[in-house]
């Protein structure tokens, strides 16, 4: 063998084993992020998910915002992804606990009796106006002593939660989507599927509540979305109850 064809050789057998241990690199990386994000939605393979839908509250007929449909089909997708598989039902048929699968709750307790019952379970320091008649606090959140108010098409929020019933890790959480309109609950879930590594560094498995604000809906639709804070320990955290009123009789 002379010199030439050696090196031909020997070129040819560094450059498949570099492609190998490349092609093993980015396996185990992508193996190791896939694992990763199965763990922070509770989705390990083939595993079942929960979708709760909400109704459209400005619909006297049992419809879907089209904003809550575009959720869904984000959050479809991210189920996709973990090659788990989801049921979808609506928020009037789902009668079961949770924790046996991971659950997307999408809409206001407004809207949706799940998240209703779910906010009363496990946010007892949330309330949602949901008084139908027009005024300034329509619609309003607050999370223990601060109220934040909607300005429709200019300043709207939305509550992202992770929640376990149990320990980390023992039970699939469940995912709350609990915004003032229909535009929000979007944005939320398009928050997670663009930050869920970073929310899964920083909070791992346990739960959290974020408060979010979506600026400008109007113009910029569900893309524009701030962090307002991590208000995890006021909304677990029971609201006083209100002292009753004693009503004083004078006698004549």
């Amino acid at each position: 063998m002379t010199d030439d064809v050696r090196n031909i050789v020997l070129g040819v057998l560094a450059a498949g084993l570099s492609a190998s241990l490349g092609w093993v690199a980015r396996t185990y990386l992508w193996k190791r992020k896939l694992r990763r994000k199965q763990a922070f939605f509770g989705l390990p393979d083939h595993s079942e998910s929960l979708l709760v839908v909400n109704r459209d509250a400005g619909s006297p007929d049992l419809a879907v915002h089209r904003y809550d449909v575009f959720a869904l089909l984000e959050l479809a997708a991210l189920i996709k992804d973990c090659n788990a598989h989801t049921d979808v039902i609506t928020q009037d048929a789902a009668r079961q606990g949770f924790g046996e699968r991971t659950e997307f709750c999408v809409g206001g307790p407004g809207s949706n009796r799940r998240m209703a019952a779910h906010m009363q379970a496990m946010l007892p320091g949330v309330r949602v106006n949901t008084d139908p008649e027009p005024g300034p606090d329509r619609l309003a959140f607050q999370i223990g002593t601060e109220r934040h108010r909607m300005e429709p098409g200019q300043a709207e929020y939305v509550l992202l939660a992770r929640l376990t019933a149990g320990q980390p890790g023992v039970s699939r959480p469940v995912f709350l989507f609990c915004g003032q309109r229909a535009i929000t609950n979007q944005a939320a879930t398009r928050y997670l599927a663009r930050n869920h590594e970073r929310l899964y560094r920083k909070h791992g498995n346990s739960s959290f509540v974020l408060l979010l604000k979506v600026v400008n809906s109007q113009a910029y639709g569900p893309d524009v979305v701030e962090l307002v804070a991590d208000v995890t320990r006021a909304a677990q955290t029971p609201l006083p109850t209100p002292a009753p009123t004693r009503s004083t009789h004078r006698a004549s």
